[in-house]
């Protein structure tokens, strides 16, 4: 009775353990997988969805991708509403973050997009885009989770946006 009263405290300090063990540190397991078809992802048989996804491949592909910040005005309205921390709200705000602050330099675009696309959700006037992104952990091992950004589109152009992004930490 003793020894298994022993194992049983055992097994119960392993399992604690192992659910207070931080992420990193656990057997990452399943890996972010991109879709199939990403192309698809961004249509809907709703005009007013299919005008939004639209739109939002094309930030995706045109500027975020290709990064062509010279036709941002495409895409997104003069107000364009800014919720990332590290660019100012506005179209001349957006374009200066990833002009002069990323550097970013026009490509060629990319027809079908490279983009490693998950999901795209609409609903009303939103657009949810979920990527994979590609990370390593604190001893370099790679890893996969997944980034996203939303926008709010008003006449088929983004003029609210949303995404994780933090301000650098200094570590």
């Amino acid at each position: 009775m003793k020894l298994q009263t022993i194992l049983a405290a055992g097994a119960a300090a392993a399992l604690l353990s192992s659910l207070a063990m931080p992420a990193a540190a656990q057997a990452l397991s399943d890996p972010v997988v991109a879709a199939p078809n990403v192309e698809a992802l961004f249509h809907s048989p709703d005009p007013k969805l299919d005008r939004n996804k639209q739109a939002a491949y094309h930030i995706e592909t045109d500027l975020l991708e290709s990064h062509h910040w010279n036709e941002a005005d495409k895409w997104l309205t003069q107000k364009y509403i800014q919720h990332n921390p590290q660019a100012a709200s506005g179209l001349p705000g957006v374009v200066k973050f990833f002009t002069q602050v990323m550097k970013q330099q026009p490509l060629p675009l990319v027809r079908p997009t490279k983009v490693e696309v998950v999901a795209v959700i609409a609903e009303g006037d939103y657009v949810n885009v979920m990527t994979v992104r590609h990370l390593k952990d604190a001893k370099g091992n790679p890893y996969t989770t997944t980034w996203f950004d939303t926008w709010r589109f008003v006449d088929g152009k983004a003029d609210e946006h949303w995404d994780p992004a933090t301000l650098p930490t200094g570590q």
